[in-house]
């Protein structure tokens, strides 16, 4: 995302409230079929709404662009009800089922689509982990629970969707300012994007939340992380692999990835001197040290005890099941900044291991 520094990143996403928390209601990726077909486009244009054209002028003040392209931009967007209705929150007392979620992406459909992928790019894979130091795996996982490696690029106008979120955020929602105000930057970022690239913004088209290409980056991400990693001269993620996969790392790399580093432990909880309210206060962010860890309650397994650095204990809820528990990298946080979600977090690594794991001449338990 173009924004100052990585932190702010962090804060748009978490003010965004973008975690893929439920396996029915995902928000960057459009992974569901019905969410393929072409959304119901509402009667209200926005070249009437005040609000929208006097953003559009604001814009224009601000960026030395004729204000009369600005204002025939945005004035063409079309309201879309159903944005309105997905991105409204789940219903109070929704469970979580991390068993549910990861089933739903580590399935034969997602893993032969992705061993395709892997073999058909083997080879610019294997140059994006040798410059970025981001594995192969991770590039992998994300593009098939993202997009199932490109089948599923959403149907949105990106100008509709970003314009509705804008100007026509439901009112209801706990946080609706702080996120009206982070789509009315993206939508920004949208037309800067056109303006540096020559594309017509009314030709994009991404999920509900106006997110684009293979790698469903926003605006913002696709102009300050999306690479040129094919070497002709412009970035394309809807038709170049190359750019795709260098972008993916890119982001990563950004983020703070450190090679080498393993993302997460297993663990087993010591009951009887567990400190689960101490552990889990600080949430994903990792705090503790490998001891400090132990001394709570919680038996790193693996190479755990021999990390070097912060963990965080990760809990995933299982529904009405007991629920898992792993001990989550500063890796593992990296990896959440591409979804604030501890659970999309592991669905994207444990994809990417498996699919590795089918390659030719891989061992099954790696």
């Amino acid at each position: 995302m173009k924004l100052s520094t990585p932190s702010a990143v962090h804060k748009a996403f978490a003010a965004l409230g973008l975690p893929l928390l439920l396996a029915t209601s995902p928000l960057l990726a459009s992974t569901s079929a019905a969410k393929q077909r072409p959304p119901t486009v509402g009667e209200q244009r926005y070249d009437q709404h005040a609000a929208a054209m006097a953003f559009a002028q604001d814009v224009a003040q601000r960026r030395g662009w004729e204000a009369a392209w600005v204002r025939d931009q945005i004035g063409q967007a079309r309201h879309l009800p159903a944005v309105v209705r997905l991105v409204s929150p789940a219903p109070a007392g929704t469970p979580k089922n991390w068993a549910a979620y990861r089933a739903r992406f580590i399935e034969p459909r997602r893993l032969q689509a992705g061993l395709s992928y892997w073999q058909a790019h083997r080879e610019t894979l294997e140059r994006a982990e040798a410059e970025f130091g981001v594995p192969a795996s991770l590039i992998v996982g994300v593009i098939g629970v993202e997009t199932l490696y490109g089948q599923h690029l959403g149907q949105f106008r990106v100008l509709d969707a970003l314009t509705t979120l804008a100007f026509d955020f439901p009112s209801t929602h706990p946080r609706a300012e702080t996120r009206q105000a982070f789509f009315r930057n993206e939508l920004e970022q949208l037309l800067t994007l056109a303006r540096e690239t020559g594309r017509d913004p009314a030709s994009l088209r991404g999920s509900y939340a106006g997110a684009m290409g293979w790698p469903q980056f926003m605006p913002s991400s696709w102009l300050r992380y999306a690479v040129d990693f094919d070497g002709d001269g412009r970035v394309d993620l809807f038709d170049s692999q190359a750019d795709v996969i260098g972008s993916v790392a890119n982001y990563f790399k950004a983020f703070g990835w450190q090679t080498g580093m393993p993302t997460h432990y297993p663990v087993q909880l010591e009951r009887t001197r567990l400190d689960l309210p101490t552990l889990l206060a600080p949430d994903i962010v990792p705090t503790f040290e490998p001891g400090a860890i132990e001394s709570l309650g919680v038996q790193l397994g693996g190479s755990g005890r021999s990390h070097t650095g912060p963990l965080a204990l990760i809990e995933l809820e299982n529904g009405d099941a007991p629920r898992s528990y792993v001990a989550g990298t500063q890796n593992f946080y990296v990896v959440t900044r591409y979804n604030w979600s501890s659970y999309y977090a592991l669905a994207v690594i444990e994809l990417g291991e498996t699919i590795q794991s089918m390659l030719p001449g891989r061992s099954p338990d790696r």
